[in-house]
This record gives C-alpha cells, sequence and structure tokens, in this order.
C-alpha cells in the first residue's frame, strides 16, 4: 500500500515486515524529512485491523512521538477483523491502544483515505475525531460505519421485507444509498475530510502540508503518566 512514487528516491525501512502484515509500518523521508507511515494493507486480511496489527501500528506511533517523526497514515481499513477468538482476545481492548497512541502523539499527524475507511478502524487509524492534523481524501473514499450494501439491507430492511419484488426493491435502495451517501465528496461536505484530492498529487501534498506542519507546536496536560490500555 505505501507506493515507492510516496517517497525520497522510493526507498522505505519497513518494520516489523513479517508480523502483522495487514499493516505496513515504515520510516521513509518526503521532501527530505524523516516521517514515519501506517498504511493498510488490503492484500492482507483485506486490510482488517486485528489484534497483532493494532499492537504494531501502536507501538510504533508511539517511537515516531517519542523521537519526534511526522506521522502520515492511509488508511484503506474495511474494519476490525470479526471472529470468536478475535473478541475473547480482548480486539476492542487491544484496538483502543492505537486509539492511545494517536491521541497521545504530539507530532504533525496526516491521514489519507484511499478507499475503504469502515467502522472504528476508521476511528482509530487517526481520523479527525481523535486529532489527525490534517485529513485528506482521494475521490474513491468510502468512509461510513460498513458497507453501502450491508447498510441498505439494515436501513431498509422492512421495505424490503414488505416488496413484491424484494430483489429489484433491495438493488433500487442501494443505488439510492451509494448516490446520496457514498458519493466521493460525501466526507468533504460533512467535514470528515478537510478537501478530496487528485491521487496524482497525493506526494506533493503531503510535502507541502508538512512543511505548513512543521512549526507546530503541541503539549499534553501536564500528567504523572497516561493510563494506556493493557
Amino acid at each position: 500500500m505505501v507506493h515507492a512514487t510516496l517517497v525520497d528516491d522510493g526507498e522505505l525501512l519497513e518494520v516489523h515486515e513479517r508480523w502483522a502484515e495487514n499493516v505496513v509500518c515504515a520510516l521513509a523521508r518526503m521532501g527530505g524529512q524523516v516521517v514515519g507511515i501506517v498504511a493498510s494493507q488490503p492484500a492482507k486480511l483485506a486490510g482488517a485491523m486485528n489484534i497483532a496489527s493494532s499492537e504494531k501500528a501502536a507501538r510504533f506511533v508511539q517511537v515516531c512521538d517519542a523521537f519526534n517523526i511526522a506521522l502520515i497514515t492511509l488508511v484503506d481499513v474495511p474494519g476490525f477483523l470479526p471472529g470468536v477468538e478475535q473478541e475473547h482476545s480482548g480486539i476492542i481492548r487491544h484496538g483502543a491502544k492505537l486509539l492511545y497512541a494517536y491521541c497521545n502523539a504530539t507530532v504533525p499527524r496526516i491521514q489519507v483515505i484511499l478507499r475503504k475507511a469502515y467502522g472504528g478502524a476508521y476511528i482509530v487509524m487517526d481520523s479527525q475525531s481523535i486529532g489527525a492534523d490534517v485529513s485528506l481524501a482521494w475521490p474513491t473514499n468510502e468512509i461510513a460505519v460498513m458497507g453501502a450494501e450491508a447498510a441498505a439491507n439494515v436501513i431498509f430492511r422492512r421495505e424490503i421485507e414488505r416488496s413484491e419484488n424484494p430483489d429489484q426493491t433491495r438493488r433500487d435502495r442501494l443505488r439510492e444509498y451509494e448516490d446520496e451517501l457514498m458519493h466521493p465528496y460525501y466526507a468533504a461536505e460533512r467535514g470528515l475530510v478537510d478537501e478530496v484530492i487528485d491521487p496524482a498529487e497525493t506526494r506533493s501534498r503531503l510535502i507541502g502540508t508538512l512543511q505548513m506542519l512543521g512549526t507546530k507546536q503541541s503539549t499534553l496536560d501536564h500528567r504523572k503518566h497516561g493510563n494506556q490500555p493493557q
């Protein structure tokens, strides 16, 4: 998911690349500045977040913040990985570690939504609601609680059940849902992202945003220590 054309000289150093491969954590340079990149990897588990990837990303975010390295988060996440094993092992508790790490970070934070951004996993991937300085999105962005088909089946369930032609009604309501709520600029209209950008301009926009945030000064309220989820 971290395309070589985004970073200087196409070079990056991936951290723990063989562990929790559904998220990529890497160090690179953009415009000469060192950055930490957290990116969904849809080639593994469709990019869904699980316990291992939450732990991996949270630790990486904390390391970047400790060494004053700006964070760039590339999002293409369909949600948290479902399953009894994940639930019994505490996926919510472990996912909260990534949420905590981002909220605790004072370095420049930029989010880019590439495609899917569903549910709680979107929130913990440095969304505006947890303090991202700038949130950009490609025209292919899909910010939602769930996929359009699943959402339409829930919202219009009773109408579909009462219909004489349920399949046609389902298709009509799905099309209506996509046209009204899943179009590329819906996120910008609702203030969920700052701007929808041309994918070809991603590198230049990131470098410009990093320069803009270069003078960011942010400190946390004084306290003895935080209370990180365990």
